[in-house]
């Protein structure tokens, strides 16, 4: 039994010439004649029709799962640029992929979730490892979503959720969720993995609280309306500069916002911390990507350096010592866009970068800068802000 894959990068700002370079690359890296299943992330100075036809054709059209991102990555090298696409090329007797995506998130996550669990609930057998999710970073509703999801596939065992949310190079405007021939935005991709293989994972933030404890006094499903019993952007102010207050993007790159981290998930951290991507002036409120209560407690976090290298320590650790003496098959990583070039000069980036992967090497390593990362803890699928998710198939 065999697995081959190969991983290509292109920036050409051409979008038909970066799909045939990209393709062409992972083909020959993998050595590869016809690839089984892609996986495609891209930033969004391309037509994304256009390029994800070039990769199409490129690959004579086999199945394709991805999404656009804020940057790319592979080993040995990050691009946050508007023109640079990646690509991992799988070949495999022994894994298999299911593919598909759903749209109107915002309008209903609940309703996504169940149609993706209603179309992968056949496919799933006990040989199943994961369910990757590259979900619209700026619609997305996990905590709905997951409901959704879990409720109608009931079942008695963790189905792993690995992946990303989808960028758009910091506009917080619009993304991109690619499906074979198809591209389309407020949705989810996703791709079903099974087969003789095994999966690793590991997930690490580099975030820490300003130390004062705040509210949310009023807030629906996953918009936070006061805190404090005043607007929740009035208080969030306080902690903003003013070219952060009027710039929105800007803002949401240098103040986060920390959850008390629930009792089962012992060992992560103090703090979940979750990304505001969008706000409303006249309401005042913010809204993140899972659910918020009345009442619960919340603190104000900023990045940290130290942290974030401390972490990537950890996560290799992790990583390795759930490998043990077995060589990965493929290798995903899943980093915040509040980690990459807003915070980080470029030789920081690579410095972090290699102390990651020179630990884990020669396995085919794919990843994109997202607006949220998935990947379980304490014994249940999560959604993450501000870390890295980094991922082994072995």
């Amino acid at each position: 039994m065999y697995t081959k894959a190969g991983v290509g990068m292109s920036h050409h700002r051409n979008p038909l010439v970066a799909g045939r370079e990209a393709v062409d690359t992972a083909l020959k890296s993998g050595g590869i004649e016809r690839a089984d299943f892609i996986f495609m992330f891209a930033s969004v100075g391309y037509n994304q029709q256009a390029l994800l036809k070039a990769v199409r054709e490129a690959t004579g059209g086999v199945p394709l799962c991805g999404c656009s991102g804020e940057g790319t990555i592979i080993r040995g090298e990050t691009d946050e640029s508007n023109f640079s696409l990646v690509i991992m090329a799988i070949s495999s007797d022994e894994l298999r992929f299911g593919n598909g995506m759903g749209s109107g998130l915002k309008a209903n996550s609940a309703a996504v979730g169940r149609t993706v669990g209603n179309t992968i609930k056949p496919q799933l057998s006990s040989d199943t490892l994961a369910l990757f999710l590259f979900p619209d970073g700026l619609t997305f509703n996990f905590d709905r979503f997951l409901d959704g999801l879990e409720g109608e596939l009931n079942l008695d065992h963790l189905l792993p959720l690995i992946g990303g949310a989808a960028g758009d190079n910091w506009q917080l405007k619009r993304t991109y969720q690619y499906c074979d021939d198809n591209v389309i935005s407020d949705g989810v991709s996703w791709a079903l993995l099974s087969g003789n293989a095994r999966i690793a994972w590991a997930v690490n933030h580099g975030c820490i609280s300003t130390g004062v404890e705040h509210r949310i006094t009023r807030c629906e499903e996953n918009t936070i309306y006061e805190i404090d019993d005043r607007p929740a952007l009035e208080v969030l102010k306080e902690y903003l500069t003013d070219d952060e207050i009027v710039d929105w993007a800007k803002a949401v790159i240098h103040l986060t916002l920390g959850f008390e981290t629930p009792g089962h998930m012992e060992g992560y951290d103090d703090y979940m911390i979750r990304f505001m991507p969008t706000k409303n002036d006249e309401a005042g409120s913010v809204t993140i990507s899972t659910e918020v209560t009345e009442g619960t407690s919340i603190w104000m976090t900023r990045r940290d350096y130290e942290k974030v290298a401390s972490g990537i320590d950890r996560l290799t650790s992790q990583i390795k010592g759930q490998l043990g003496e077995n060589p990965a098959k493929l290798m995903f990583q899943f980093d915040c866009c509040g980690r990459g070039k807003v915070f980080l000069r470029e030789h920081q980036k690579k410095e972090l970068l290699d102390r990651l992967q020179r630990k884990i090497p020669e396995a085919p390593w794919l990843g994109f800068y997202t607006l949220g990362e998935i990947g379980p803890v304490g014994g249940g699928n999560c959604f993450h802000n501000y870390t890295a998710v980094v991922v082994a198939i072995y």
